[in-house]
């Protein structure tokens, strides 16, 4: 799994993941029904991949109990910051490929590609076993993932590899002064890998650059549609829905998300609730 070079990038990262990374349109209501059908009968949520509670805070404030999984520090402590009061939100620090924490629920989610920051077959095999474990029978599993344009990615293997673009600037919640932003990405056909590398640059009040993180390299594993199917299947799961976006259209090529919905079917290996 990727990770920050340095504490001082996480750090960054973390306090202004919020600010950078909005709700993909439809996403939380998406989300709110699933859960509505798991606490109906008497079951509780878990994030996966929570990183600063982005979906799982949202959940909590409508009522549902809530588990937020995740291997960051920096980001638990913000989504910790973010939730101070709630007592049906709780944080775990732990790894998504395997984690054991002794209950089941009736809803786990993936949000936000989390789930192709895992790099090999085996990982993510060994996360979705974790997450089957822990669903109840009938339990529900979704995974939010790119639906990747081959043509970007087959351009990232010629002139547009590894060049540094503008990226949308932000304000940082903290220090109230403007982020410049640059990206680049390459592409590794035979392992599937997209790596990203970002820079950040914080203007001050003369237009001078204060401060400046640098990311990378960070690695995300190219999920593909079948490859996908191959593993929920392998691991269990019984395919019930694939959508192209959170209003649950078609997948179609012109998709830029994969919206996967599985039942846990199997309950032998369930961990006790």
């Amino acid at each position: 799994m990727s990770k920050f070079s340095t504490e001082r990038v996480r750090e960054f990262y973390a306090e202004t993941y919020d600010t950078v990374v909005p709700d993909w349109p439809g996403e939380i209501d998406f989300y709110r029904e699933l859960a509505a059908e798991a606490n109906s009968n008497g079951r509780a949520i878990l994030e996966v991949a929570c990183g600063t509670g982005r979906v799982a805070i949202h959940l909590a404030h409508d009522g549902f109990e809530v588990v937020g999984l995740d291997l960051s520090s920096a980001m638990l402590d913000v989504a910790r910051e973010k939730s101070i009061g709630m007592s049906n939100m709780r944080w775990v620090q732990t790894d998504m490929r395997s984690f054991e924490l002794g209950e089941t629920f009736g809803l786990v989610i993936i949000p936000g590609h989390s789930f192709q920051n895992i790099l090999t077959a085996a990982d993510q095999v060994a996360c979705l076993e974790s997450i089957r474990r822990h669903l109840s029978p009938g339990g529900i599993l979704v995974v939010h993932l790119d639906h990747l344009s081959v043509s970007w990615l087959g351009d990232l293997r010629r002139e547009q590899g590894g060049v540094f673009k503008t990226a949308q600037p932000f304000t940082h919640p903290k220090t109230g002064r403007q982020i410049r932003t640059s990206q680049a990405w390459l592409y590794e056909p035979a392992a599937q890998t997209a790596i990203s590398q970002t820079r950040w640059e914080e203007i001050n009040d003369d237009g001078k650059v204060s401060n400046c993180w640098e990311s990378g390299p960070l690695r995300f594993h190219c999920v593909f549609r079948f490859e996908m199917e191959h593993l929920l299947t392998l691991t269990g799961f019984e395919i019930e829905e694939i959508y192209g976006d959170f209003s649950r259209e078609e997948l179609t090529d012109e998709s830029t998300e994969m919206v996967w919905v599985a039942k846990n079917n199997f309950a032998d290996e369930s961990v006790a609730a």
